[in-house]
């Protein structure tokens, strides 16, 4: 008999969401199916774009990092179970100069992230909690205070009045008292979280982690413990990449990752290779070898952050090596 044929389930087509965030709302493009629409980026416009997507075989959904207007939407999508990657916008735009489009609007950014999910697969991106978020927003206000604090430095140092010298002079302590009001509030936001307290203690056992650079690896950098040492590496822009062409070997240099996490590893780099037990003997070594002050000390930046991945992925704290 001919006419309706059952479907083979086997060969059920998967469906790419591409989501170009804003403020205000959501663009979404669904692939292969190629429709497009937009809904509030709040939790009615949320429900709107569950049900939406609810009548397709959803395979991966995609969208682009966007400081916090993503977050909520993220958290919406992962607790309906859609397996939801959080990507670079740099990488967006790679890719979609790769595949041939120059053009930039909201409709087309959502296609590309779904051609993205398609194409490349990327991994889900768990969405992180209320509390490592409200970190990381007090992490990051600390860390502009402290850039606010050095150039107020810089323009006091070239300044010849002395009424607005004074006036400086008071922006500094206003300053100085608000970094100390959010160090305060970063500690009470660690110390309230069990898992966060845990990490913080880990981390601060290392000879050369101190408070600071702790909690900047606790609030950027919530993969720790998951991922390998090469990995953790790569994605704070400390492992070193091939340049090799032909018979040409290029020098090997860092790129890309969390800037906020290299320059605190970098800070701790500089203590540690003057007073970390061993990390002070392989600085020594790497420049007695010829290598570059810069260099050896990024070398020890990777080898303590692969230290610190290595100890929280066991649950331990750091103990001094004897002989």
């Amino acid at each position: 008999m001919q006419g309706k044929v059952k479907p083979d389930l086997d060969a059920i087509e998967a469906f790419y969401v591409g989501i170009d965030v804003c403020k205000e709302r959501l663009d979404v493009h669904v692939h292969p199916s190629g429709e497009t629409f937009a809904v509030a980026n709040d939790a009615g416009g949320w429900r709107c774009l569950k049900r939406k997507l609810a009548r397709y075989l959803v395979e991966r959904v995609v969208m682009e990092s966007t400081s916090k207007f993503h977050r909520a939407a993220h958290r919406s999508l992962a607790a309906a179970g859609y397996a939801t990657a959080i990507v670079n916008p740099l990488r967006v735009r790679l890719f979609a100069e790769a595949a041939g489009v120059l053009a930039k609007t909201d409709r087309l950014d959502a296609r590309v992230l779904a051609l993205m999910a398609c194409q490349l697969a990327p991994g889900a991106t768990e969405p992180a909690s209320k509390s490592l978020e409200d970190l990381g927003e007090m992490a990051h206000a600390r860390r502009k205070l402290i850039e606010q604090r050095t150039a107020t430095l810089l323009q006091q140092s070239t300044v010849a009045c002395r009424s607005v010298h004074g006036t400086l002079r008071a922006h500094l302590a206003a300053i100085a008292k608000a970094i100390g009001s959010l160090d305060k509030q970063i500690m009470e936001a660690i110390h309230s979280d069990a898992a966060l307290a845990r990490r913080f203690a880990i981390l601060t056992s290392i000879p050369s982690i101190g408070p600071v650079v702790a909690s900047t690896l606790i609030a950027a950098m919530a993969e720790l413990g998951s991922l390998g040492g090469k990995q953790a590496a790569a994605l704070a822009g400390l492992a070193p990449f091939a340049d090799d062409s032909g018979p040409r070997t290029g020098k090997r240099r860092i790129r890309g990752g969390r800037a906020e996490v290299r320059r605190a590893l970098y800070q701790a780099a500089l203590v540690a290779a003057r007073f970390h037990p061993q990390l002070k003997q392989v600085y020594l070594r790497l420049t007695a070898e010829g290598k570059a002050k810069k260099l050896a000390l990024i070398a020890i930046a990777r080898k303590l952050l692969v230290l610190a991945n290595t100890l929280i992925t066991e649950n331990r704290t750091w103990q001094p090596r004897h002989a």
